[in-house]
C-alpha cells in the first residue's frame, strides 16, 4: 500500500501549513528507506539529532525538498507516494526556504 494511502494523516495541508505538511511527510517518506535517508544526511551534513530536533524546522524541511528535487527519480517517487506532484514540491521548497 503507498504510503499516501496507509497515513491516516494524509490530507492536505491548507493556507500556511500546507508547505510544512508537505515537507513533513516527505520527510517520513524519505526516512523510511534507510539508504536514501542516510544520503540525506551525507548530502546535508545533517545529523540524526539535528533532523529530530529540527523536524518541523522550515529550514531543514526545505533542505530536505532541496535535496529530493536534486534528484528527478526520488522527487517523482516522493510526490507519488505523498499524493502530491513534483511541482507541489518544488512550491513547497520555495515557500519553506
Amino acid at each position: 500500500m503507498p504510503f499516501a494511502e496507509s497515513n491516516p494523516a494524509n490530507s492536505r495541508g491548507s493556507g500556511d501549513d500546507a508547505p510544512l505538511v508537505t515537507g513533513l511527510k516527505a520527510l517520513a517518506w524519505t526516512l523510511d528507506d534507510p539508504a536514501r535517508a542516510r544520503r540525506l544526511l551525507d548530502l546535508t551534513g545533517l545529523t540524526p539529532d539535528a533532523l529530530r530536533a529540527g523536524a518541523t524546522d522550515p529550514a531543514i524541511l526545505g533542505a530536505l525538498l532541496d535535496f529530493l528535487s536534486g534528484h528527478e527519480p526520488d522527487l517523482v517517487a516522493c510526490a507519488e507516494a505523498i499524493g502530491a506532484t513534483p511541482a507541489e514540491l518544488i512550491r513547497a521548497r520555495g515557500a519553506l526556504s
